[in-house]
């Protein structure tokens, strides 16, 4: 079978695949005790970083399977990796983890297009114009391998100095191609892939300073230019001697202000016990506080496979136990056992409740409008959350009387005006679906009250 009717026929299989196992989570979220189905609930993804010689350990396929709802490949889609020689792309190794994430209904995130790092030997000694081709065909090949199947890029990667100086870093790129190298980068991967959701992505620029500057100044250019740029990258690699910063939120804020999305993309905090949740605790609460904030991934399912093992940075230690951090992050996202859990005594949440039923109250040849009833419990609430898993195909073109956000999808809504409702008494949002091939029903979750 050729690559390229492979990769037709993974991407139709795809759909369906994700729907089904999309639904699934909706009805699993109920008990929200897990990382992606909790933070779905928040209207974001909960992702790792996976190797593709790890996917035949049974323990670390199932503790992916059953924790995360987006992956990264850790190396695998790297330049050396796909294009060894030049003109001559391999993607074994990428396609298992694309395979398998898709089997489990799971966004990927693609990492990385463009790094001065991990380059095949053959990139470095091209002058300029043959790098600059060199370049935008590797992005179209990975890119076109892979189009529709990939959430976000990180198109370029750590292409800034650290230090005060906020200037660029000495790379190939940088060297025989000057400024401009990134902003070409952006303008081939949106032709490459006009679906895909466009990263820069960066290390030490969590916090307000000399790099982020830089960064911030580069993105707030390409914004004001209609260069494609959708979402940065914050790695959010912490330790005691660079420990999360104070202004972290404030720092995530400002870049989301400038029109962009923002992602924590490669987390992982050195540390042990009480300390590091806390830490992590930090991280989720910053993400969560500003809407921009789509999802968070950790660098690595385990720690006996993390590029910094002796740090112990992840959730999971080396035989897959769930670290006290674990908990702290599901608390943190709402999970069981977080904030709002019916089950915490004395929570302030305690007995409040309300159910969520869908009716379709206009049907046409292209599309429909939904109605999603939302009625409290026994008891007052002054807020409400709702899930809604539409089928692959369809999209949303509006939404009245709520507030989206989106996670694949699967849309949650939360009250626009009208969160606060009397025992029994209901209220409603609607919205307008393309159907796109598709009349199936969306799936309604779990309505979470507070």
């Amino acid at each position: 079978m050729s690559m390229i009717v492979r990769r037709l026929s993974r991407a139709a299989t795809a759909g369906l695949v994700a729907a089904a196992a999309l639904t699934a989570a909706a009805h699993s979220a109920e008990a929200a005790d897990t990382l992606g189905s909790a933070a779905a609930g928040q209207g974001r993804y909960f992702g790792t970083a996976v190797a593709a010689s790890h996917l035949g350990e049974s323990d670390y396929a199932a503790t992916l399977d059953r924790e995360f709802s987006s992956v990264t490949p850790e190396n695998e889609m790297k330049w050396d990796a796909t294009e060894p020689s030049r003109g001559s792309f391999t993607f074994t190794s990428a396609d298992r983890i694309v395979d398998h994430a898709q089997s489990q209904g799971m966004d990927v995130r693609g990492h990385t297009l463009v790094w001065h790092s991990q380059l095949p030997s053959w990139v470095s000694p091209l002058g300029a114009q043959d790098l600059r081709t060199a370049m935008n065909a590797h992005i179209n090949g990975l890119m076109g391998h892979y189009k529709g199947e990939i959430h976000s890029w990180d198109v370029v990667n750590e292409a800034f100095q650290d230090g005060g100086s906020g200037a660029r870093r000495s790379s190939p790129f940088q060297d025989k191609l000057g400024d401009g190298f990134i902003e070409e980068a952006f303008r081939t991967a949106r032709a490459a892939d006009p679906a895909a959701k466009l990263c820069y992505n960066d290390y030490n620029t969590d916090g307000v300073n000399a790099k982020s500057n830089a960064v911030y100044d580069m993105v707030k250019d390409f914004k004001s230019r209609g260069v494609p740029i959708d979402c940065v990258g914050f790695q959010s690699h912490f330790n005691s001697n660079s420990p999360v910063p104070s202004d972290y939120r404030h720092n995530l804020q400002r870049f989301a202000d400038l029109g962009v999305d923002v992602q924590i993309t490669e987390l992982d905090i050195e540390g042990s016990g009480s300390a590091q949740a806390a830490d992590y605790t930090k991280v989720v609460e910053a993400c969560l506080a500003v809407s921009r904030c789509t999802g968070m991934t950790v660098w690595g399912v385990t720690d006996k496979y993390s590029w910094r093992s002796g740090g112990t940075p992840l959730l999971f230690d080396g035989d897959y136990n769930e670290k006290p951090a674990y908990g702290a992050v599901l608390s943190a996202l709402g999970g069981s056992g977080g904030p709002g859990d019916p089950g915490d005594p004395g929570d302030p949440g305690d007995g409040a409740s309300c159910t969520a039923t869908y009716t379709r109250t206009a049907d046409w040849s292209s599309g429909y409008n939904g109605q999603v009833t939302i009625t409290a419990g026994a008891e007052p609430i002054s807020s409400w959350t709702a899930t809604v898993t539409l089928p692959a195909q369809q999209s949303v073109s509006s939404l009245w009387n709520g507030t989206p956000t989106w996670s694949g999808n699967v849309m949650t809504v939360r009250p626009s005006w009208n969160g606060t409702l009397a025992a029994g008494a209901s209220t409603s949002f609607g919205f307008t679906a393309a159907k796109n091939g598709s009349d199936a029903a969306p799936t309604v979750g779990t309505c979470t009250a507070s």
